[in-house]
Parts: structure tokens; C-alpha cells; sequence
């Protein structure tokens, strides 16, 4: 019996293994399926139909992109979770997804840790923030030292309670050490109208939501939070340079798969986000986007999910935010 036992368990490992090699050998022979747990323009999703459209071309098959939102991206998340390991379901994740999100709602059907296998960090949404365009403050150091003069006083928008923007500017408070109210909106759009209307006093926004207001010369952007000044906007200091040292915060574009993904998949999806990322064509669009190229390695991904994911789970619980 025992010995049956060890050649039905080796019998049943060969098999596994001559499927794997074989869809590994022949990957991809059918079309793929990305899955963005955001809404259709959203930044992440209009980037990723950029990348995915070259990619396509190196791959000899095409990446089909699936909008699947609700609950702050769990649903969509969930599907890819729960989706077959084999390289034809890859998830089109923000980081509020991935790092957030599960330190928001009391109950998660996924772990964002253990249920994804990270495949990279194709790009980052730079931010900046912004103030209605008649607004006293010209520098981050005045609004600082407003918000310091008068506690609670002024206020910030954001696109709902647990959404980045609400995380970003709580995170520049705690930092800044200052006290200012949060008033949430129904969504980032309308968070950034509110602060060019003078409903609020400032908005943290991902600067493609804030671009046309900018041009228009509906708000003024005091700062964009990167480490280096942006070469759309030379003459705009960073967070860090004008009023609050290293400050600095992004959305993430990033790429993960169902766990146990194989890692030659992994591998081979990689490498051709990479090239798509070397196609000046590409590049171009990508960053007429406001996006910054990453292309990372799967490990680099990993690696940054972790830090960032303890990270929000200190300040969120910090600040007792909470889902609607």
C-alpha cells in the first residue's frame, strides 16, 4: 500500500509537471485577461490600454482589459484571486488596492499579501497639490503654518473616506504635525472641483485629475510631491523643497498575478512589459499620461508592497479611518 502510495503521488507529480511545462512551453496560446478593479479613464486603466497594446504585439496574443469596480476595488481583486494560476489572468492594480484598501474594511476576502504573486511596477501617477487659484497660500510652508496658527481651521478634499487622497493628506498632517479637517467627496473629480471653487482650502490629487483645472487656471499648484521636479512643470517646486522634507507620494500602476503563477510566466510577462516600456511610441504616450516609467522587477514589487502595506496600516489605524 505504501509503495502504491509513493507512485500514485510521483505518477500524479509528472503529470502536473508535463502540463505545466507544456502551457509554459506554448504560453501564450489564447488571448489574456487583465482586470482593473478601477473605473474605465480611471489613470491606471488609460495607461494600462497604452501598455497592454504594445505588449500585445511582443506576446502574439492580445491582453484584454476588464473593468470590474465596486467596494474600492475588492470585487475586482477578489476575481483575480480567486482566477487559475496560469498566466492568463493578470490583475491592473493602484496601490490603494494592494496597500490600502485592506486595512480599511473589517472584512477581506483576499489577503493582499498571499494571494498575489507580484509581476511589477510598470508605472507611477505623480501628484501635486493644489489650491483654488485666488488662494493666500503660495507655498506648502504658508499653508503649514496657517493650519498650525489655527487648528482645524482649514480643510482638505477628497475623493471619500479611505481614498488616497484622504490617505495622502492625512499622511502630510501626521508629517507636518499640523491639524486640519477632512471633507469628503464622491469621488476625486469632484474633490478637485471643490478646492477650485473654494469650497476647501486644498486637495492632494493625482495630477491627471487636476491637469485641465490647472490649465484653465481654476487652482494653483502649490507643489508636486515627487523627489524631483517634473519637466511638465519646471517652475513648480516639490513638497519637499517648499515646505515639508521628504514628503513624497504617488499612485502606483502595478502588476500581479493569481499566487503560484509559474515564474516562467512571471518571467516572460515581465520582460515584455519592459519592452513595451523601451518603445519611444509607447514611452511618449505613457508620459503625455503624467506617468513616470518604472519597470520594475517582480522582486522590486514585492519588496515595495510589504514596506508600503505596513506603512498605511500605521497611519490608517493611527487616524481611525474607516469605509463608508
Amino acid at each position: 500500500m505504501k509503495n502504491f502510495t509513493h507512485r500514485l503521488l510521483a505518477g500524479t507529480a509528472m503529470i502536473a509537471f508535463a502540463i505545466s511545462a507544456q502551457a509554459q512551453g506554448t504560453y501564450p496560446n489564447k488571448p489574456i485577461k487583465m482586470i482593473i478593479p478601477l473605473a474605465a479613464g480611471s489613470a491606471v486603466d488609460n495607461a494600462a490600454r497604452v501598455l497592454t497594446q504594445k505588449m500585445s504585439e511582443s506576446l502574439g496574443q492580445n491582453i484584454v482589459i476588464e473593468n470590474i469596480t465596486g467596494s474600492s476595488g475588492l470585487i475586482g481583486a477578489d476575481r483575480v484571486a480567486k482566477a487559475a494560476p496560469d498566466g492568463y489572468t493578470i490583475g491592473g492594480f493602484n496601490d490603494s488596492i494592494l496597500t490600502m484598501v485592506p486595512h480599511i474594511y473589517a472584512r477581506m476576502p483576499w489577503n493582499a499579501l498571499t494571494d498575489f504573486d507580484p509581476l511589477a511596477l510598470a508605472a507611477t501617477v505623480e501628484w501635486g497639490m493644489v489650491v483654488k487659484a485666488d488662494s493666500p497660500y503660495k507655498t506648502v510652508a504658508d499653508f503649514i503654518a496657517a493650519a498650525k496658527a489655527s487648528p482645524g481651521k482649514l480643510n482638505y478634499s477628497s475623493g471619500g473616506n479611505g481614498s488616497p487622497q484622504h490617505l495622502a493628506m492625512a499622511l502630510f498632517a501626521s508629517r507636518a504635525d499640523i491639524k486640519i479637517t477632512h471633507i469628503p467627496y464622491k469621488g476625486a473629480t469632484p474633490a478637485a472641483v471643490a478646492a477650485a471653487a473654494g469650497e476647501v482650502d486644498v486637495t492632494l490629487q493625482g495630477l491627471g485629475t487636476v491637469t485641465s483645472l490647472i490649465q484653465g487656471n481654476r487652482v494653483r499648484l502649490l507643489a508636486v510631491s515627487t523627489e524631483k521636479r517634473l519637466a511638465q512643470y519646471p517652475n513648480v517646486p516639490t513638497v519637499d523643497e517648499s515646505g515639508l522634507k521628504n514628503f513624497f507620494f504617488n499612485s502606483w500602476f502595478a502588476m500581479v498575478v493569481p499566487t503560484g503563477t509559474p515564474k516562467e510566466i512571471v518571467e516572460r510577462l515581465n520582460s515584455d512589459m519592459r519592452k513595451a516600456l523601451a518603445d519611444p511610441a509607447t514611452r511618449d504616450k505613457l508620459i503625455a499620461l503624467g506617468v513616470t516609467l518604472r519597470g520594475s522587477s517582480a522582486q522590486e514589487l514585492g519588496i515595495a508592497t510589504k514596506a508600503q502595506f505596513e506603512m498605511y496600516r500605521k497611519l490608517i489605524q493611527d487616524n481611525n479611518i474607516k469605509s463608508d
